[in-house]
């Protein structure tokens, strides 16, 4: 069965993200925590992938691993930044032959800072539905497409900011995974709006436990300095309690996932940040495991 059809046919069900090891150290402690959460059975679990090369050929090492050496269907992500279309089409061939067969296309941002002003490589892509085509056209069996819940920091409003969307869908894109929000609310209009328009691509939301102040600071970066002020009132009093901290990140991240899951939401993406217990966790309590 194709990653689309999985898709449309989950409910209650999760999906995972993984980030290639640094070093030998990481990569046992990240392979220890792959193990536990397939057991799970989640529809899928991605691989990001580094800017400026600094973890590309990792992406490639784990996704392949994953396809060879486990259950779990690689999602395998890929980005113009920094590439050429030559050196795209090569990356894509290198995940074939590794058996990964689906793909994340997003264009990506800047090395080094993402706010600076987009530039494409002078023999590379200049946009993500660029990025779809060439992969559909390489062999990749499915591709998904990022979608940004407040509009990409790029688009001038949320119109066009959705019509941005619906051209990667009209590349070829068959599924899309929202950028992190920690308001509901934001994910479910994008999702109505997807709807009103008549698309009825699987739109899958992220959710990410802010277990420790360290992955607070983590949301800065996925959300683009989004996160609401009301996360941090709540989180705020146990700075200094690194267990109660834990059980309150946690607890809002069940609060999201149950009033997703009560919204129709079938699937909810889990940044897992190499770490098993927090996913087990909200796998748990959400009775999301396959």
């Amino acid at each position: 069965m194709s990653l689309p059809e999985d898709l449309a046919r989950a409910h209650r069900r999760f999906s995972v993200e993984f980030s290639p090891a640094h070093d030998e150290a990481s990569a046992t402690r990240q392979w220890a925590t792959v193990e536990r959460l397939a057991r799970l059975r989640p529809v899928f679990a991605s691989v990001t992938y580094g800017a400026g090369g600094g973890s590309r050929e990792g992406t490639v090492e784990l996704a392949s691993r994953l396809a060879a050496e486990t259950s779990l269907r690689p999602l395998a992500h890929l980005t113009a930044v920094g590439e050429s279309a030559d050196r795209l089409r090569g990356v894509v061939g290198d995940l074939l032959a590794g058996g990964v067969r689906d793909v994340l296309a997003l264009r990506g941002d800047p090395d080094g800072d993402p706010h600076a002003p987009w530039t494409p490589h002078p023999e590379g892509l200049q946009h993500a539905d660029e990025l779809v085509r060439l992969a559909l056209a390489e062999g990749a069996s499915s591709v998904g497409v990022a979608a940004f819940p407040l509009g990409h920091p790029d688009s001038p409003d949320p119109d066009t900011d959705l019509r941005h969307l619906l051209g990667k869908f009209r590349a070829g894109a068959s599924f899309a995974i929202a950028q992190l929000t920690f308001d509901v609310e934001d994910f479910l209009r994008l999702r109505d709006r997807l709807a009103a328009a008549g698309c009825q691509v699987p739109l899958v939301p992220g959710l990410l436990p802010v277990t420790s102040p360290r992955v607070l600071e983590v949301t800065r970066r996925l959300t683009d300095g989004h996160e609401p002020s009301w996360l941090y009132r709540r989180l705020d009093p146990f700075l200094d309690d690194r267990g109660a901290f834990r059980e309150e990140g946690l607890r809002v991240a069940v609060e999201d996932g149950r009033r997703l899951l009560a919204e129709g939401v079938p699937l909810l993406h889990l940044y897992s940040l190499n770490q098993a217990a927090n996913v087990e966790a909200l796998v748990a309590e959400l009775g999301l495991a396959g």
